[in-house]
C-alpha cells in the first residue's frame, strides 16, 4: 500500500487538498470587484440601517435608550458573523453545483470531510470580509466597538461561526436530496430564526411556551452573553457553555445528515447532475 493510499485510508485529512478547493474559490475574487463587493454590501447596508436607528435612541433624553441602542448595534454586528458564516459556506458550495463541478471534484481524491473543511475554511474568509468592514463603519460612525466587550467577544464569534455551519451543512444536505428546490433555504434560512435567537431583545420577551424553544438556539445564549457583557460588565459562562454544548450537537446532527445525504446523491448518481 502506497503512503498517499494508507493515509486515505486511515481517514487522514489532506491539507493540501483542502488548500487547493479553497484556492479554486479564492481565485475567483482576484479579477472579479463585484464578487468583492458582494461580500461587504450587506453587512454594511445592515450596519448603515440600524446604526442610523441606534443614532437615534442615543440621542433621546433617555439612559435607558443609550444603553439599548448599544445593544441594539452589537446585536446587528454579531448576527451578521452568524449569517455570513452560513452563507459563505453555503453559496461555496452552490457554486460548485453552479459551475456542474461537484461531480469532476470528487473524480479526485478529495473526501467529503475535506470538502466540508474547505467549505468551512471559505466561510471564514467571507464571513470576516463581510463583518470587518461593518465593524470599523460601526466604530467610525457611531462610536461603538464590539471589542468594548473585552476578549470574550472571540467566543461570541466562535459559538456564532458554529451555528452557522451547523445550520449551512443541513441546507447543503437537503440540497443534495431535494436539489435545486432546496437551493433558496442558503439565503432565507437563519433569517427564519431571527425572532427567535433573541438578537435584539432577551429570551424573557417571547411567550412562555417559545422560551424553551429558543433556548435550544445557540444563538440565544451568545446574544444573552452579549447583553450580559454590555449591560454589567461580566461574562455569562452558562450562558456560553449552554451555547458551545449546543453548537457540538447540531454540528453532529447536520454533520450527520450531510454525509449520509452525501452518499445517497453518489449512490443515485445525482452527484453529476444535481441542480438541474
Amino acid at each position: 500500500m502506497t503512503a498517499l493510499a494508507a493515509r486515505h485510508a486511515a481517514g487522514v485529512l489532506s491539507a493540501r487538498r483542502i488548500w487547493g478547493l479553497m484556492y479554486r474559490h479564492l481565485a475567483l475574487y482576484r479579477r472579479s470587484w463585484p464578487r468583492l463587493l458582494e461580500l461587504m454590501y450587506w453587512p454594511v447596508l445592515q450596519m448603515v440601517v440600524w446604526g442610523f436607528v441606534t443614532a437615534y435612541l442615543a440621542g433621546l433624553q433617555n439612559n435607558v435608550a443609550s444603553v439599548a441602542a448599544g445593544v441594539l448595534i452589537g446585536g446587528v454586528l454579531l448576527w451578521e458573523v452568524a449569517i455570513r458564516s452560513q452563507m459563505g459556506f453555503a453559496i461555496s458550495f452552490l457554486e460548485e453545483i453552479w459551475s456542474r463541478n461537484l461531480g469532476h471534484i470528487f473524480v479526485s481524491p478529495l473526501r467529503p470531510q475535506e470538502l466540508v473543511a474547505g467549505l468551512v475554511g471559505m466561510s471564514m474568509i467571507r464571513m470576516f470580509a463581510g463583518v470587518i468592514p461593518a465593524m470599523l463603519l460601526a466604530f467610525l460612525l457611531y462610536g461603538f466597538g464590539l471589542w468594548r466587550m473585552g476578549p470574550v467577544v472571540v467566543l461570541f464569534f466562535a459559538g456564532l461561526m458554529m451555528m452557522g455551519w451547523a445550520v449551512a451543512l443541513g441546507v447543503t444536505a437537503l440540497i443534495l436530496r431535494h436539489g435545486a428546490g432546496a437551493e433558496p433555504l442558503a439565503w432565507s434560512v437563519l433569517f427564519g430564526l431571527t425572532p427567535f435567537a433573541a438578537v435584539y431583545y432577551p429570551v424573557a420577551v417571547l411567550p412562555d411556551w417559545l422560551e424553551p424553544v429558543a433556548l435550544l438556539i445557540p444563538a440565544a445564549h451568545v446574544f444573552e452573553g452579549m447583553r450580559a457583557a454590555l449591560l454589567e460588565g461580566g461574562i455569562a459562562w452558562g450562558h456560553l457553555g449552554a451555547a458551545f454544548g449546543l453548537n457540538l450537537v447540531w454540528l453532529a446532527a447536520m454533520g450527520w445528515l450531510f454525509l449520509r445525504q452525501f452518499e445517497g446523491a453518489r449512490v443515485r448518481g445525482a452527484l453529476l447532475n444535481i441542480g438541474e
